[in-house]
Formats: C-alpha cells, sequence, structure tokens
C-alpha cells in the first residue's frame, strides 16, 4: 500500500465561476442546466457574450486594496480564502513558512496595461506621469498567487504557472509535486483568470474567426454542436487545498478526492491547432502514473471550447484512448460558463467532484445537432445521466503552444 505520506488528496476548493460562487451552487447550476453566459460589450469589440463572475470582492479585501491590486488577485484571494474554510483550516494554528501557493494563469498583465495606454491616450495626451505607479505589482506574472501571499500573511514560496489553458491542472500538478518534495505542507493549488477584462484576446479570437456569435447568450456556447462557431471568453477561478493523506487524516479532514495521475507534454507541432495524437499521449501518460487502463475511468471531462477543429481533434483523440473502454462517460463543462482560460481546469474538474456523492454525470449542454466527428461513445448530452458509480475522473486541458495536460483524481479509499 503506498505511503500516505505519498499521497496527496484534496480536502477543500474555493471556486467562482459565471453559474455559481461555492462548489455548491456550481454543481447545482450544471445539474440543473444554467448557463453563467451573459451579452457583454467591451471596447473596440464591441458587443459579444462572456461569463463574468459575481463574487463579492470585499468580503476578503477592502476597498482600497481590491482598487490597488487586480481582478485575477481578487478573485484568487476569494478562492483562496473559501478554499481554508472548506477544508476547515485555520492559518492561526498552522505554520504559514509550510503553505506554499501555485496558481496556473493563461496571461496576466494584459488588462492593467491596456487600461492605463488607453487613459494616458485618451485623457492625459501620453503625459507618462499619469501613469499609474500600481502598474508594476499589477502587472508582474507572480500576482495572482503573490496578492494571497499578502492578503493571508502567508510566507511559503508562491508563484505562478504559465500553461496556458492547461493551467488549472498545471497549478495542481505543480502544488502535488512540491508536498512530496518536502517543499510544504499545504499547496493553495489551482488557476484563476481574470481574461473578460482584456479586449484583446476578444480582438484576437474574432481576427482568428474563432470568436463565438449568436443571439442568445445561454446557448451560445455549444461544444460538440454542428453549428458550433467559436470560444466565448470567462473569467473564474478555483483553488485546492493539498494535503498528504496523513496530514488529512490526523487532523480529521473530510477527504473529497485523491489526485492519483497526471501528465504534461507538448505537441511541438502547431502555435494553435491541437495535436490528437500527443492529446493520446498525455492521457495514456497519466493513466499509466495512476495505475490505470481506460476501463478504470468513470468520467473524462472533455476540454473541448466550441471551436470547429479543436473540438474533432480532441474527440480523435479521447476516441483513441477510450473508445473500447466500457462504462466510460464524456462530458463538457464550457457549455454552462465559456472558457475560463487559465482556471478552466481546475473548475471543470471541481464541478465533475460532487459526482464521488452523489453518481449523476453532468451533461454537455447547447448540443441540439451533434457532429458526427464528436460522436464519442459513453458522450452525455443535454441531459444528468444517473449511473452506477463514479470512483475516477480525469479532467484533459490543453492550449496554445501545444500543451497538453491530464489530472486524474479517485474518490477516496482507504
Amino acid at each position: 500500500m503506498k505511503d500516505p505520506n505519498q499521497r496527496i488528496v484534496i480536502t477543500g476548493i474555493g471556486l467562482t465561476a459565471p453559474n455559481g460562487d461555492n462548489l455548491a451552487d456550481f454543481r447545482r447550476a450544471l445539474l440543473e442546466k444554467r448557463s453563467g453566459v451573459q451579452p457583454y460589450e467591451i471596447r473596440y469589440v464591441g458587443k459579444t457574450f462572456a461569463g463574468l463572475c459575481h463574487f463579492d470582492a470585499n468580503k476578503y479585501q477592502k476597498k482600497k486594496e481590491v482598487r490597488r491590486g487586480t481582478r485575477a488577485g481578487s478573485i484568487s484571494i476569494y478562492c483562496a480564502h473559501e478554499a481554508l474554510a472548506a477544508a476547515g483550516i485555520d492559518l492561526e494554528t498552522v505554520d504559514r513558512t509550510r503553505i506554499g501557493v501555485y496558481i496556473g494563469i493563461t496571461e496576466h498583465g494584459n488588462v492593467e496595461t491596456e487600461n492605463e495606454v488607453h487613459s494616458l491616450t485618451t485623457e492625459y495626451k501620453s503625459d507618462v506621469r499619469f501613469w499609474s505607479h500600481h502598474h508594476n505589482p499589477r502587472t508582474v506574472a507572480n500576482n495572482p498567487a503573490g496578492e494571497i501571499t499578502i492578503n493571508l500573511k502567508i510566507s511559503g514560496p508562491h508563484y505562478t504557472i504559465g500553461a496556458a489553458c492547461a493551467a488549472g491542472n498545471a497549478g495542481l500538478i505543480q502544488g502535488l509535486q512540491q508536498i512530496i518534495l518536502g517543499e510544504v505542507d499545504i499547496a493553495l493549488a489551482g488557476g484563476v483568470s481574470e481574461a473578460v477584462r482584456t479586449f484583446g484576446i476578444f480582438a484576437s479570437f474574432k481576427a482568428q474567426g474563432a470568436l463565438a456569435s449568436g443571439e442568445d447568450a445561454a446557448t451560445v456556447s455549444r461544444p460538440f454542436d454542428k453549428a458550433r462557431n467559436g470560444i466565448v471568453v470567462s473569467e473564474g477561478g478555483a483553488i485546492y487545498v493539498l494535503e498528504t493523506l496523513a496530514r488529512a487524516q490526523g487532523r480529521g479532514a473530510k477527504i473529497l478526492g485523491e489526485i492519483v495521475g497526471y501528465a504534461m507534454n507538448s505537441d511541438a507541432t502547431d502555435p494553435v491547432l491541437p495535436n490528437p495524437i500527443r492529446q493520446a499521449e498525455c492521457m495514456r501518460a497519466a493513466l499509466k502514473r495512476a495505475g490505470m487502463e481506460p476501463s478504470d475511468v468513470d468520467i473524462v471531462n472533455a476540454h473541448a471550447t466550441a471551436t470547429s477543429q479543436g473540438d474533432i481533434k480532441e474527440c480523435a483523440a479521447i476516441r483513441e484512448v477510450f473508445g473500447e473502454a466500457e462504462g466510460v462517460y464524456v462530458n463538457n463543462t464550457k457549455s454552462y460558463i465559456g472558457h475560463a482560460m487559465g482556471a478552466a481546469g481546475a473548475l471543470e474538474l471541481a464541478g465533475n467532484l460532487p459526482s464521488f456523492e452523489d453518481n449523476i454525470v453532468h451533461p454537455t449542454i447547447n448540443v441540439d445537432d451533434l457532429d458526427p466527428e464528436c460522436d464519442l461513445p459513453g458522450l452525455v448530452l443535454n441531459e444528468p445521466k444517473q449511473v452506477d458509480k463514479v470512483d475516477v475522473i480525469l479532467n484533459s486541458s490543453f492550449g496554445m503552444l501545444g500543451i497538453n495536460s491530464a489530472v486524474i483524481v479517485a474518490k477516496f479509499a482507504e
């Protein structure tokens, strides 16, 4: 039996998503098929759609702190507080030098830079004396993780992991590895995104022909559907409390799941188009680390962003790995909330974890006409599916420049 000091478990999750500000509400929205996408307007791009979060930023920050910091920082602080509370950890009773903060992000600093340039050129006649002195700490890449440490007075290591849209999984993997190495006792790990605040990401997707359009906000994000036409940009965050099984059991913590497998690799082929061969290799590597076969997995949460080629290539990878396996169900979360970029993997995994208790697989919604090239065995569409058991979940996330990730979480068993 594996050493309980080498088994890494999840004991708390704090999150904010466009359709829920805690795990219970988020899960309820997924089972009730409630979208969090809404009409949105951003300068230069104009009217579009986005997934916007509605958490109370002042719950854990003073108004001055919110103004001085960043949206990504506020999301991170909110999720970190909520995760620690869910885990039952009182920071006054633990060694804060032994807590690490590892936050995945897609990009950071664009929002603040765009805002400063806009103000400088439209209000201040390009006079740099009016450039904010808060700009540098706002835009450094470690900002979201660093804002957590300042707010919570955590003096252990912190950094962000730039891993495109695989960043949420990358944050979890980094936190797990740092605990196993003995660098920290507790990891606050996951991913965050403030992407809806930057016009550049909308403009770039639009220029690429990959920005979703339509009439109805609730149905505009439609992975796997023949009528899909692009990405809905979203914000959000999900941060997990990770610790060893020995530590969690020693304090009587409730265990939400155990991370039993993970992998990351690179396509090494194209900046934008995913490579299904490499994606399949990544999922197989995670299964090998977990000592599992594809048939051991109950739910595969697909990354599917609702781009034409992206969905098809990912489905080819899933079919390659799981096509012959019995009892594997496939779902998707972006159909509800859009693409939360750096937060996507961590949020989407979180939404599936309650399946360990209720044995329900939430569906992919908004699929009126399934693309035949996305037709997968076990694909759960439009209605939740009650199943006999859910013991193992594989979460797949990938992103630009060909970065792939897979994280496998198992229902806790002694």
